[in-house]
């Protein structure tokens, strides 16, 4: 059985015009950053229909509306528990 976490970015016009090119490289960044390649599947879909919410990421079940290159980091570090020394 598959136990890999689930990270879907939305990449629809909307979501990607608001930013979500700069959201998925940190993301990217991230996963290689903290080794996680290996436990992570994460790839982009298509419009939701979520778009007054976006841009839009999920992570397995758990949905993420407005997300930003000021919080990505932050619901990352979150969802995985990993505590940084800042």
């Amino acid at each position: 059985m598959d136990n890999k976490s689930e990270i879907t970015i939305c990449l629809g016009s909307s979501c990607f015009s608001r930013g979500n090119k700069e959201v998925l490289q940190i993301i990217k960044t991230f996963i290689a950053e903290h080794k996680l390649e290996a436990e992570v599947f994460f790839h982009g879909d298509l419009c939701g229909g979520r778009c007054d919410e976006g841009p839009v990421l999920k992570i397995d079940d758990k949905s993420y509306s407005r997300i930003s290159v000021d919080n990505i980091y932050e619901i990352l570090s979150d969802y995985f528990e990993i505590k940084e020394n800042l």
